[in-house]
C-alpha cells in the first residue's frame, strides 16, 4: 500500500512538473539565416502596455509591412510564418499581437476601456517603434479583417508614416456587408438542405439588416465563407500548440483575449461604420478581396471603396479565394507585392 501511495505521489508530481514545462515553455521564432536578416519576437512597452512583436525578413534593409490581425483578438502570430515565407525574401514583415490579445494579453491588466481608438494609437506607436528600429521613414500598411477597422483609420490619421495601405478582407458599411453575408448564409443553408438553419437565421434577419447585428461566424465558416483552399486558421488550438511563437500559457491569454475583445469592440462596428469615419485617404489604397468571401462582403468592400476619396487606389479580386486571399493564393500575392512595392 506504501508503495502505491509513494508510486501516486510520484506520478502527481512528474505530472505537475509536466504541464508547469508546458505552460511556461520558452517560445521563439525560428532562426533566418543570413549577416543581415532578422528574427525576432519579443514584448515591447507601447503606449502604457506590452505588446508582443514578430519580426522576420531575410534582409532587415528591405521593404517592411506591419500586418494588423483581425478577430477582434485574433492573432496571427502562431501561423504567419507558415504563410508569409515568400514574403520574407523580399520583404521585412512586422506581426503584433493587438492589446488584449494572444501573448499581449495580461491576466491582471484593466481592459475595460479597450475600444479602436486605442488600439489606432496602439499602432501607431508600433509603427513609429517598428520604423525606428529599422530605419525606415515609411512602411507598408496591411490591415485584415478586422484589423482593417483599425489599420484604415491609422492610415487616415497619420498617412506621412505609411507608403501605402492594403485592406485584405476589408471592413465597409456594416449594415450592407452583414446583408450580403446573410443572404449567402441563408442561400447555402437551404440549397444544403437545412431547414432548422434557414429558420434560425430568418428569425435574425431583421436585427442584421438594420446594422444591430452580425450574422454568426459559425455559419459562415460552414457554408464555405471564411476559406476555399485552406483550413480557417484562426483560433487553431493544435496549430498553436505545435508552433515555437505559442505556449499553453500563451492559448490560455488568446482565449480570454478574444472573449473579452470581441465583447468590448464589435459593438462599436455596428454602430460606428468605417465609411461614416473615413471619407478619404492620403496615400495608395488597395482592396484586396477574395471572391467567395463573406465574413466580410466582397460587394461592400468594392462600394466603399469607390466612394473613398483617393489620389490612387485599386480593387483586386482574387477568383479562388474567400476571406484570407494573401493565404489561400500566397503565391499571387506575393508576386503582387513584389511588383508593386520593389523598386
Amino acid at each position: 500500500m506504501k508503495n502505491i501511495k509513494k508510486s501516486m505521489k510520484i506520478t502527481g508530481v512528474m505530472f505537475l512538473i509536466l504541464v508547469l514545462i508546458v505552460l511556461f515553455f520558452p517560445t521563439w521564432t525560428p532562426h533566418i539565416k543570413g549577416t543581415n536578416s532578422i528574427s525576432v519576437l519579443e514584448q515591447v512597452t507601447l503606449n502604457g502596455t506590452g505588446q508582443e512583436i514578430m519580426i522576420r525578413g531575410n534582409d532587415r534593409d528591405n521593404p517592411v509591412i506591419i500586418n494588423v490581425h483581425g478577430g477582434p483578438g485574433a492573432s496571427e502570430i502562431p501561423y504567419a510564418g507558415k504563410y508569409q515565407d515568400l514574403l520574407e525574401s523580399r520583404f521585412t514583415v512586422v506581426n503584433y499581437d493587438q492589446r488584449a490579445s494572444g501573448k499581449s494579453y495580461h491576466f491582471f491588466e484593466d481592459y475595460s476601456d479597450l475600444s479602436s481608438d486605442l488600439l489606432v494609437k496602439d499602432l501607431l506607436a508600433v509603427t513609429d517603434y517598428v520604423s525606428e528600429r529599422l530605419g525606415k521613414e515609411k512602411v507598408i500598411l496591411i490591415g485584415h479583417s478586422y484589423g482593417t477597422y483599425i489599420a484604415t483609420q491609422a492610415a487616415y490619421r497619420a498617412p506621412e508614416k505609411y507608403e501605402a495601405y492594403i485592406g485584405i478582407g476589408q471592413i465597409s458599411n456594416t449594415a450592407e456587408s452583414e446583408t450580403d453575408i446573410l443572404n449567402y448564409v441563408v442561400d447555402q443553408a437551404g440549397e444544403a438542405g437545412n431547414v432548422d438553419d434557414v429558420q434560425h437565421l430568418q428569425q435574425l434577419s431583421e436585427e442584421i439588416k438594420n446594422g444591430s447585428a452580425l450574422t454568426p461566424r459559425n455559419y459562415v465558416i460552414k457554408y464555405g465563407g471564411a476559406t476555399r483552399l485552406i483550413d480557417t486558421p484562426d483560433g487553431n488550438i493544435m496549430g498553436m500548440i505545435l508552433s515555437s511563437e505559442y505556449n499553453l500559457l500563451d492559448i490560455f491569454r488568446y482565449n480570454y483575449g478574444i472573449s473579452i475583445s470581441q465583447s468590448l469592440l464589435l459593438d462599436e462596428v455596428l454602430k460606428k461604420p468605417l465609411p461614416a469615419i473615413v471619407t478619404k485617404l492620403e496615400l495608395p489604397c488597395y482592396f484586396i478581396m477574395g471572391n467567395h468571401d463573406f465574413m466580410t462582403s466582397s460587394d461592400a468592400a468594392k462600394s466603399y471603396l469607390e466612394m473613398l476619396d483617393a489620389a490612387q487606389k485599386e480593387f483586386i479580386s482574387y477568383e479562388q479565394s474567400a476571406h484570407y486571399p494573401q493565404f489561400e493564393e500566397k503565391e499571387r500575392f506575393y508576386e503582387w507585392m513584389s511588383a508593386t512595392f520593389i523598386k
